[in-house]
């Protein structure tokens, strides 16, 4: 399907503005509240994790809803869950190939934010001083957490830490080119008025546009 460009401002705007609508980021479209308490944050980084990861984004989605309705929906549960139940609860929820390793990187990442932060990632924004590089750094040092996972994880915090906006990972940069919205982080947070929320709702959906191949429906074109 050829690119869609939209090349005034103003169309630019109302595009964003449609795709931003729900007053949702991708991982809420999903069932995965963003609010800001240690619970949720830590279950959108093991989301992030389980997204970076090849095969099919739903997949991923229903791994971490799997490890979330087995009760490890903290850092300090999933420390505490056994490498064989893990396995298990993967496996059930979808994942394939790589169970063994996911697993025991997600065991790992549990204890070290434990450890580390006593399960709360709000403490890394605190020991970070609320610097985004810092941050980065600071999130790249967790276990199976590496640039990509920073980036997914960061869409989402974006809307809560806002130090860090703005922030678009590689699926919503290939959606906003094709759209004719831009080329950049920058570009899409000039869209979204600079307020870190909506940034956070825009690059989710664009997100979801380039996941779900939705541009036909975006577009209204067949």
């Amino acid at each position: 399907m050829p690119t869609t460009l939209i090349t005034a401002m103003a169309d630019r705007k109302r595009l964003a503005r449609r795709l931003a609508g729900t007053g949702r980021g991708f991982a809420e479209q999903y069932g995965f509240r963003v609010t800001n308490n240690p619970a949720s944050l830590f279950q959108v980084l093991y989301l992030a994790v389980l997204l970076a990861r090849r095969g099919d984004f739903r997949r991923a989605v229903d791994g971490a809803r799997a490890l979330r309705d087995a009760g490890w929906d903290s850092a300090a549960g999933l420390a505490r869950s056994l490498h064989e139940d893990r396995v298990r609860v993967l496996r059930a929820g979808g994942r394939r190939g790589d169970v063994d390793a996911l697993a025991a990187v997600l065991g790992d990442l549990g204890r070290t934010v434990v450890e580390r932060y006593r399960g709360d990632l709000r403490r890394l924004r605190t020991v970070a001083h609320h610097d985004p590089a810092r941050e980065r750094k600071l999130l790249a040092e967790l276990p199976g957490v590496d640039d990509q996972v920073v980036d997914l994880f960061l869409r989402e915090a974006q809307a809560l830490w806002r130090e860090v906006a703005p922030v678009a990972d590689r699926r919503a940069l290939a959606a906003a080119r094709r759209l004719g919205l831009g080329r950049s982080a920058d570009d899409l947070a000039g869209l979204a008025s600079g307020e870190s929320e909506q940034l956070a709702w825009l690059v989710g959906a664009l997100a979801r546009v380039d996941l779900e191949h939705r541009y036909a429906e975006v577009t209204g074109r067949s």
